[in-house]
This record gives C-alpha cells, sequence and structure tokens, in this order.
C-alpha cells in the first residue's frame, strides 16, 4: 500500500485533501490527521471493520478502549447516555480541547471493538482546526488512538507518522507540529467522585473549578481499562528508558558511571549536559520527538530527569514512567 502524506495548512488549497480524507474513511480506510495533543489514527467508529486495520496498523492489542473524536458537544451528546450535569460542565469547559469523557455509551451504537466490550465509551472534541474540519465534513465519529507503533513513542509530525505507518495506511494529513505533544486528559464521569484515568494537558486543579473534587487514578490492576495508556508498556524507544532524579551532581555521577562501563548515553533534561554522549530537551511539547531522537543515534542508555515534585509536569512524569517501565536509574 502506498501511503501518501498531503499538506494541510492555511496556506494551502486543501479542500480537495479533505474530500479525499472524508471519502477514505467512509470507505472504511483508515486515515492519520493532526490533533493539538499528538497525531490521531483515525477511523470511523462504527465501522468494526474499519477499527480493525487501526489494530493491524498499529500491532496494538485489541483488548484497549479507543478514544472517539466528534466535531461538537450537541454531536457528543448523540452517542451517550445518562450524562451528568458535571460532564455537562467539563464538555462547556474544555471543549474543544484535550479532555476526553468517559461516559455510557448508547447500546448498539459504536463498533465493540472500540470500547473494548464495555458499556462505556471515551468522547472528546479536538482543538485543532485540521481535525474539526475533517470530522465536520465527515459528518461521523471517529476512533483515533495516536498514530504509532504500538508501545513507541507518540506522533507529534507527520513525519512520525509516516516513519511508523509507512505502507500500513494510505493517507496522512500533515498539520505541522502539534500544540501540546501529549495525549489528552481522560476523566471517568461515570463514577462518583469523578476519576482522572491518565493525566494530561487539563489538570485536575482545573477540573475542580469547574466541578468539585476528583479524584486521581494510578494504573487500574484487575479490571477492564476504561482508558487508553492504562496497560502496557508505552511510549518507548529501542535504547532502555531510566528515570533519575533532576539533580545536576547526580546526572553527572550516572552518565561518568555509564562512560566507565564503554556505554553511550543521552539525557532528557530541562538543563544542558554536555558530558553525555546526546541531550534532548524534555517537557509536553517536546518529549516524543526526543525519544524518537533517541531511536535515530547510537546509543546504549536514556536517562530522563524527573523533578522530586511529583505533583510537578505529572503528565509527563506519567509518560516516562511508562516508557521506562517504572525503572529507576541506581
Amino acid at each position: 500500500m502506498e501511503t501518501k502524506t498531503i499538506l494541510v495548512d492555511k496556506y494551502a488549497d486543501s479542500e480537495g485533501s479533505y474530500s479525499q480524507a472524508v471519502e477514505m474513511l467512509k470507505n472504511g480506510e483508515v486515515v492519520a490527521f493532526p490533533t493539538e495533543t499528538v497525531y490521531g489514527l483515525g477511523a470511523v467508529a462504527t465501522n468494526a471493520e474499519a477499527v480493525d486495520k487501526i489494530f493491524k496498523a498499529k500491532g496494538r492489542p485489541a483488548d484497549n478502549p479507543l478514544i472517539v473524536h466528534v466535531d461538537s458537544k450537541e454531536t457528543a451528546l448523540e452517542y451517550v447516555l445518562n450524562v451528568t450535569q458535571k460532564a455537562e460542565k467539563c464538555m462547556d469547559a474544555f471543549w474543544p480541547g484535550a479532555l476526553t469523557l468517559i461516559m455510557n455509551a448508547k447500546p448498539d451504537t459504536f463498533a465493540s471493538n472500540v470500547t473494548a466490550g464495555l458499556d462505556t465509551v471515551g468522547v472528546r472534541v479536538p482543538d485543532h482546526p485540521v481535525a474539526l474540519k475533517l470530522l465536520q465534513q465527515l459528518k461521523m465519529p471517529v476512533a483515533a488512538p495516536s498514530a504509532n507503533t504500538s508501545g513507541k513513542p507518540s506522533p507529534t509530525l507527520a513525519e512520525h507518522v509516516f516513519h511508523d505507518m509507512n505502507e500500513k495506511i494510505p493517507l496522512v494529513l500533515d498539520g505541522g507540529a502539534t500544540a501540546i505533544g501529549i495525549e489528552s486528559t481522560v476523566l471517568d464521569m461515570t463514577c462518583e467522585p469523578p476519576c482522572i484515568l491518565r493525566p494530561g494537558q487539563v489538570t485536575k486543579e482545573q477540573i475542580e473549578e469547574v466541578i468539585g473534587m476528583v479524584r486521581s487514578s494510578s494504573d487500574i490492576k484487575g479490571n477492564a481499562p476504561k482508558s487508553p495508556g492504562m496497560k502496557y508498556l508505552h511510549y518507548a524507544p529501542e535504547a532502555p528508558v531510566y528515570l533519575i532524579e533532576e539533580d545536576a551532581r547526580l546526572i553527572e555521577r550516572a552518565i561518568a558511571h555509564i562512560h566507565n562501563e564503554g556505554k553511550k548515553v543521552a539525557v532528557l533534561s530541562h538543563h544542558d549536559f554536555p558530558s553525555a554522549d546526546f541531550d534532548f530537551p524534555l517537557s509536553a511539547e517536546t518529549l516524543y520527538n526526543s525519544l524518537r531522537k533517541c531511536d535515530m543515534i547510537d546509543v546504549d542508555i536514556i536517562l530522563a530527569a524527573v523533578s522530586s515534585d511529583k505533583e510537578k509536569d505529572i503528565a509527563v512524569l506519567n509518560r516516562l514512567e511508562k516508557a521506562a517501565d517504572h525503572k529507576w536509574f541506581s
């Protein structure tokens, strides 16, 4: 299969690009497109065969639910039941935006491989002109996980998508770099108080200003996950990632130790470490791009510097813990 990449931005005459993408989606194909968080790998959420192509392209287990993207709050309400007042307040406050709400799905609406057989579904309205225009023209809900090989760093550029999905999908819409760089916050509205299943740019504090107390949740054991990112190793480059406290002297000692073993090290940090073989910036916007750059170099170990304040950059820490499989350098 030939994979075509089409530039879609305000400077390009892109009407033909959208119509091409819409036609492909209606015909059961998979199309990658940008959102404000990361690039998504989209298929019509009511078409089980189309959704199955997402899993095959990603090499992803089918027991993880997918997030459904729609063009508005009004559209979202057509697909869910028992919507609470708190859920509507979150829609009004954060949509379009990087907040996914877990709600009860209308029976026999979504393909079962979208919901992983659950009676709930995660829904959001993306805050990106390309994603919104695509959804508005399609007039159908789109299931879209991140457009990367399963377990690898999520894509924040169209070239990342092409690297992972070349010859696996027919079309990538290139809308430039994503603005946020990490996936959406996921909030379960089917429990009381609501529970954050995955942290993101929309913080616990911001949500509580709108609806009052919410709970935070680490990975839930023993239950079917209601959200992506709650099972398996995620976001990992080829070289092993280790977390290390963001202390310059400690990191310099770690670099020296790794060099003494004849190995090369890359450091991801807010600060520069010239003594490392490679160093890359670390923030929500740069995280996945930096991890992907580590796959393009000859490196044995990756050190990711994290703050001792666990509430600082909690969404980035969540992704790094999964990339490192919770390993700390010692």
